[in-house]
Protein backbone atom coordinates (compact mmCIF):
# COMPACT_ATOMS: atom_id res chain seq x y z
CA UNK A 1 0.00 0.00 0.00
CA UNK A 2 1.32 3.32 -1.21
CA UNK A 3 1.97 6.26 1.69
CA UNK A 4 0.00 9.38 0.38
CA UNK A 5 1.72 12.96 1.02
CA UNK A 6 -0.62 16.27 0.41
CA UNK A 7 1.94 18.52 -0.34
CA UNK A 8 1.56 22.49 -0.70
CA UNK A 9 2.23 23.28 -4.37
CA UNK A 10 3.67 26.67 -3.37
CA UNK A 11 5.28 25.88 -0.50
CA UNK A 12 6.37 22.32 -0.30
CA UNK A 13 6.71 21.27 3.65
CA UNK A 14 10.01 20.32 4.41
CA UNK A 15 9.56 17.64 6.56
CA UNK A 16 7.17 15.79 3.76
CA UNK A 17 10.20 16.35 0.98
CA UNK A 18 12.75 14.80 3.35
CA UNK A 19 10.31 11.91 3.91
CA UNK A 20 9.93 11.48 -0.26
CA UNK A 21 13.46 11.77 -0.70
CA UNK A 22 14.12 9.19 1.56
CA UNK A 23 11.79 6.82 0.11
CA UNK A 24 13.33 7.53 -3.04
CA UNK A 25 16.91 6.88 -1.98
CA UNK A 26 15.79 3.28 -0.52
CA UNK A 27 14.63 2.01 -3.68
CA UNK A 28 11.10 3.47 -4.09
CA UNK A 29 9.06 4.62 -7.07
CA UNK A 30 7.25 7.96 -6.32
CA UNK A 31 4.39 9.70 -8.57
CA UNK A 32 5.30 13.07 -8.68
CA UNK A 33 3.88 16.70 -9.83
CA UNK A 34 5.66 18.81 -12.51
CA UNK A 35 4.47 21.35 -14.28
CA UNK A 36 3.09 19.75 -17.27
CA UNK A 37 1.74 16.49 -15.66
CA UNK A 38 2.17 13.54 -12.57
CA UNK A 39 5.26 11.78 -13.92
CA UNK A 40 6.64 8.16 -11.94
CA UNK A 41 10.30 8.73 -10.55
CA UNK A 42 12.67 6.66 -9.06
CA UNK A 43 16.53 7.00 -8.10
CA UNK A 44 18.74 7.24 -11.26
CA UNK A 45 20.97 4.41 -10.15
CA UNK A 46 18.25 1.79 -8.68
CA UNK A 47 17.70 -1.06 -11.81
CA UNK A 48 14.74 -2.71 -9.96
CA UNK A 49 12.83 0.83 -9.54
CA UNK A 50 13.53 1.67 -13.13
CA UNK A 51 12.33 -2.33 -13.84
CA UNK A 52 8.67 -1.53 -12.08
CA UNK A 53 7.97 1.75 -13.89
CA UNK A 54 8.92 -0.07 -17.06
CA UNK A 55 6.05 -2.66 -15.65
CA UNK A 56 3.36 -0.20 -14.71
CA UNK A 57 4.16 1.32 -18.17
CA UNK A 58 4.85 -2.12 -19.90
CA UNK A 59 7.24 0.06 -21.39
CA UNK A 60 10.47 -2.12 -24.25
CA UNK A 61 14.08 -0.94 -23.73
CA UNK A 62 13.55 1.57 -26.44
CA UNK A 63 11.85 3.91 -24.25
CA UNK A 64 13.92 6.86 -23.48
CA UNK A 65 13.48 7.74 -20.38
CA UNK A 66 14.45 11.50 -19.13
CA UNK A 67 16.69 12.87 -16.04
CA UNK A 68 14.33 15.76 -14.21
CA UNK A 69 17.01 18.25 -13.19
CA UNK A 70 17.18 20.98 -10.63
CA UNK A 71 18.94 23.59 -13.37
CA UNK A 72 21.00 23.91 -16.29
CA UNK A 73 24.52 23.67 -14.48
CA UNK A 74 23.06 19.61 -13.34
CA UNK A 75 22.40 18.84 -16.84
CA UNK A 76 25.12 19.62 -18.22
CA UNK A 77 26.74 17.02 -16.15
CA UNK A 78 24.31 14.37 -18.22
CA UNK A 79 24.01 15.78 -21.48
CA UNK A 80 26.54 17.19 -24.61
CA UNK A 81 25.80 20.67 -24.62
CA UNK A 82 27.62 23.18 -27.01
CA UNK A 83 27.26 26.62 -26.57
CA UNK A 84 24.87 27.25 -29.17
CA UNK A 85 22.43 24.30 -27.77
CA UNK A 86 23.08 26.00 -24.29
CA UNK A 87 21.75 28.91 -25.22
CA UNK A 88 18.53 27.67 -26.28
CA UNK A 89 17.72 25.48 -23.41
CA UNK A 90 18.80 28.89 -21.23
CA UNK A 91 15.83 30.55 -22.94
CA UNK A 92 13.40 27.72 -22.33
CA UNK A 93 14.30 26.60 -18.95
CA UNK A 94 12.44 25.92 -16.42
CA UNK A 95 9.43 25.25 -18.41
CA UNK A 96 7.27 22.28 -20.64
CA UNK A 97 9.91 20.89 -22.72
CA UNK A 98 11.85 17.26 -22.74
CA UNK A 99 14.94 17.69 -24.92
CA UNK A 100 16.64 14.79 -26.47
CA UNK A 101 20.45 15.39 -26.19
CA UNK A 102 23.81 13.28 -26.41
CA UNK A 103 24.13 11.58 -23.40
CA UNK A 104 27.40 11.63 -21.38
CA UNK A 105 28.89 8.78 -19.71
CA UNK A 106 27.20 9.87 -16.47
CA UNK A 107 24.03 8.18 -17.50
CA UNK A 108 23.66 4.53 -16.73
CA UNK A 109 23.35 2.68 -20.17
CA UNK A 110 19.61 1.27 -19.36
CA UNK A 111 18.49 4.86 -19.35
CA UNK A 112 19.55 5.57 -22.72
CA UNK A 113 18.18 4.53 -26.48
CA UNK A 114 20.42 1.41 -26.71
CA UNK A 115 21.28 2.45 -30.36
CA UNK A 116 21.71 6.53 -30.51
CA UNK A 117 22.90 7.02 -26.76
CA UNK A 118 20.60 9.82 -26.48
CA UNK A 119 18.79 10.96 -23.07
CA UNK A 120 15.86 12.84 -22.38
CA UNK A 121 16.37 16.26 -20.39
CA UNK A 122 14.03 18.08 -18.14
CA UNK A 123 13.63 21.18 -15.62
CA UNK A 124 10.41 21.45 -14.66
CA UNK A 125 8.60 24.84 -13.21
CA UNK A 126 7.13 22.97 -10.55
CA UNK A 127 8.36 24.08 -6.49
CA UNK A 128 7.84 20.24 -5.10
CA UNK A 129 9.43 18.70 -8.37
CA UNK A 130 12.62 21.17 -7.75
CA UNK A 131 12.58 20.54 -3.76
CA UNK A 132 12.89 16.95 -3.86
CA UNK A 133 15.96 17.53 -6.36
CA UNK A 134 17.15 20.15 -4.39
CA UNK A 135 16.98 17.70 -0.83
CA UNK A 136 17.92 14.24 -3.23
CA UNK A 137 20.95 16.52 -4.44
CA UNK A 138 20.93 14.83 -8.29
CA UNK A 139 18.30 14.15 -10.89
CA UNK A 140 14.95 11.83 -10.34
CA UNK A 141 14.66 9.23 -13.31
CA UNK A 142 11.40 9.75 -14.35
CA UNK A 143 8.52 9.11 -17.12
CA UNK A 144 4.97 10.56 -17.71
CA UNK A 145 2.29 9.27 -16.06
CA UNK A 146 0.56 7.67 -18.68
CA UNK A 147 -0.96 4.10 -18.17
CA UNK A 148 -0.71 1.54 -20.72
CA UNK A 149 -3.68 1.91 -23.35
CA UNK A 150 -4.11 5.64 -22.33
CA UNK A 151 -3.13 9.00 -24.23
CA UNK A 152 -3.31 11.24 -21.35
CA UNK A 153 -1.13 11.41 -18.47
CA UNK A 154 -3.35 10.67 -15.00
CA UNK A 155 -4.36 14.60 -13.47
CA UNK A 156 -6.43 13.36 -10.34
CA UNK A 157 -3.52 12.42 -6.62
CA UNK A 158 -6.64 10.31 -5.67
CA UNK A 159 -7.81 8.55 -8.63
CA UNK A 160 -3.71 7.83 -8.73
CA UNK A 161 -3.58 6.40 -5.36
CA UNK A 162 -6.81 4.17 -6.71
CA UNK A 163 -4.88 2.77 -9.65
CA UNK A 164 -1.52 2.33 -8.56
CA UNK A 165 -1.67 1.81 -4.88
CA UNK A 166 -0.23 -1.24 -4.88
CA UNK A 167 2.77 -0.52 -7.16
CA UNK A 168 4.28 2.29 -6.24
CA UNK A 169 5.42 3.23 -2.63
CA UNK A 170 4.17 7.12 -2.40
CA UNK A 171 1.88 9.54 -4.69
CA UNK A 172 2.52 12.98 -3.95
CA UNK A 173 -0.57 15.45 -4.09
CA UNK A 174 0.40 18.74 -5.35
CA UNK A 175 -2.90 19.61 -6.35
CA UNK A 176 -3.88 19.90 -10.35
CA UNK A 177 -0.81 20.52 -12.13
CA UNK A 178 -2.28 20.23 -16.09
CA UNK A 179 -2.71 17.24 -18.33
CA UNK A 180 -0.81 17.60 -20.99
CA UNK A 181 2.55 16.33 -21.86
CA UNK A 182 5.95 18.25 -22.37
CA UNK A 183 6.64 18.85 -25.93
CA UNK A 184 9.45 16.86 -26.55
CA UNK A 185 12.36 18.55 -28.81
CA UNK A 186 15.39 16.73 -29.87
CA UNK A 187 18.45 18.28 -30.53
CA UNK A 188 21.65 16.61 -32.46
CA UNK A 189 24.47 18.30 -34.17
CA UNK A 190 22.89 21.58 -34.11
CA UNK A 191 19.87 19.79 -35.78
CA UNK A 192 16.55 20.88 -34.44
CA UNK A 193 13.48 18.66 -34.12
CA UNK A 194 10.05 18.64 -32.82
CA UNK A 195 9.34 15.27 -31.75
CA UNK A 196 6.43 16.04 -29.92
CA UNK A 197 4.21 18.95 -29.86
CA UNK A 198 2.70 19.12 -25.89
CA UNK A 199 2.16 21.91 -23.00
CA UNK A 200 5.40 24.21 -24.27
CA UNK A 201 4.88 26.60 -27.11
CA UNK A 202 7.51 25.39 -30.24
CA UNK A 203 8.12 28.83 -31.36
CA UNK A 204 11.96 29.04 -30.54
CA UNK A 205 12.71 25.32 -32.18
CA UNK A 206 10.91 26.12 -35.44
Amino acid sequence: MSQFFQIHPDNPQARLIKQAVEIIRKGGVIVYPTDCAYALGCHIGDKSALERIKQIRRLDDKHNFTLVCRDLSELAVYAKVDNSTYRLLKQNTPGAYTFILKGTSEVPRRLMHPKRRQIGIRVPDNAIALALMEELGEPIMSTSLILPGEGDPLTDPYDIRDSLQHQVDLVIDGGYCGMEATTVIKITDDEIEVVREGAGSISSFV
